[in-house]
C-alpha cells in the first residue's frame, strides 16, 4: 500500500479534539481488548526513561573528556577519532558501562512490563540498551535489529558470531587512568587478530548472529501468526531516522488488518496517514506520563 500522505494527520488523526486524558482511557481499553499486541520501540522510549545523550548526564559522566576534545554530546563523541585504542576503549567502556549495565533513572520500562504483562505481545526495537529485559519481558519475544551494547565483533568481520563484553566492559572502566585502559585490556578478535568492535549496525561490518536470526524468525512467525487477528500496533518513541524498520511496516499491517489499531505515543512525532486514522490514535505526551498508571505518583 502506498500511503498518498503520510503526515495527513497529527498529534492525534481524526481525533485530535479528544482530551489527552481521554486519549489515554482508549489507549488502555485497547489494550484490555487486544488479542496480541506488537510493540514498536525506538530512541525515544529510552530518552523517557532517562538515558540522556547530552546534558548533566553526559557532563557527569564524561567531564575529562569534554575538556579535553569539547565534546557536545555522548553519542557524536563515539564517532570521535581517539589517536589510541586505549583512549578509545576508555571513553567506550564508560558509554556502555552507563548505557547497557546501569538502570535508568526513570521507571517507564517496568510501566509498559506492566501494563502488557499477561497479554500475548512481542517487541521489535531500534533500541541496543537491553532495558527490555531488565525490566521483566521475555528475552524470547523481543527482537533488536540494531545490535546490542553488551556484545563485541570483529570489526572485519571475519566471522558472523559476537562475544559479551560485560566482564572487560567492568574492568575497562574500574582500571583507566587519564582516559586511557591498559593496553592489555583493548580487546582483539580471537579468529583474525583484527580490533574488535561493538555489534551496532553503523554500516555493512554489523553481524547478525545466530540470536539475531533467531529472533527475526520469531518475530516474522509471530506478524504471520497473528495477522488476522484483533492486533495492537504499539508504537512508542520511534522518530524520523529509520521509519522503515518499525513506523512504516506498522501502518501497513495496520491498513491490511480492519480488525487492529495503531497506537503511537510520541511527544513530538506523532503522526499517522489518512488511508488509516479510523483505526489509529496518538498520543502526543511524554511516554513515561502516558504509561503511568492513573493516579501513580509521578
Amino acid at each position: 500500500m502506498y500511503f498518498k500522505n503520510t503526515a495527513a494527520t497529527t498529534a492525534g488523526s481524526g481525533r485530535k479534539h479528544m482530551p489527552e486524558t481521554r486519549k489515554l482511557t482508549e489507549f488502555r481499553r485497547k489494550i484490555q481488548h487486544a488479542d496480541a499486541i506488537l510493540i514498536g520501540a525506538g530512541a525515544g522510549l529510552s530518552t523517557s526513561a532517562g538515558f540522556t545523550y547530552s546534558g548533566k548526564r553526559f557532563e557527569d559522566n564524561f567531564s575529562d573528556f569534554i575538556k579535553a576534545y569539547g565534546l557536545k554530546d555522548m553519542y557524536s563523541a563515539g564517532f570521535y577519532p581517539y589517536e589510541t585504542p586505549e583512549e578509545y576503549w576508555a571513553y567506550w567502556s564508560r558509554y556502555v558501562y552507563i548505557n547497557r549495565y546501569q538502570n535508568p533513572p526513570e521507571s517507564v520500562y517496568d510501566d509498559l512490563y506492566h501494563l502488557i504483562k499477561g497479554k500475548d505481545y512481542f517487541v521489535l526495537t531500534t533500541n541496543v540498551d537491553h532495558c527490555f529485559q531488565k525490566a521483566g519481558f521475555d528475552k524470547q519475544r523481543l527482537f533488536y535489529t540494531q545490535g546490542d551494547y553488551g556484545l563485541w565483533q570483529c570489526s572485519v568481520p571475519c566471522h558472523n558470531k559476537t562475544y559479551d563484553n560485560e566482564t572487560v566492559i567492568q574492568k575497562m572502566v574500574t582500571r583507566q587512568q587519564n582516559m586511557r585502559v591498559p593496553s592489555d585490556l583493548v580487546p582483539f578478535c580471537p579468529i583474525c587478530g583484527a580490533p574488535m568492535t561493538m555489534n551496532l549496525r553503523a554500516d555493512g561490518t554489523f553481524v547478525e548472529d545466530e540470536g539475531w536470526h533467531r529472533a527475526a524468525a520469531r518475530y516474522q512467525d509471530f506478524i504471520h501468526s497473528r495477522k488476522e487477528q484483533n492486533m495492537l500496533y504499539l508504537e512508542l518513541g520511534v522518530g524520523a531516522n529509520t521509519p522503515g524498520i518499525i513506523k512504516y511496516p506498522f501502518w501497513q499491517m495496520t491498513y491490511r488488518n480492519p480488525e487492529s489499531s495503531y497506537v503511537c505515543i510520541n511527544l513530538e512525532e506523532s503522526c499517522v496517514p489518512a488511508e488509516i486514522e479510523q483505526q489509529s490514535l496518538c498520543i502526543a505526551l511524554d511516554i513515561g506520563e502516558a504509561l503511568k498508571e492513573p493516579g501513580a505518583d509521578n
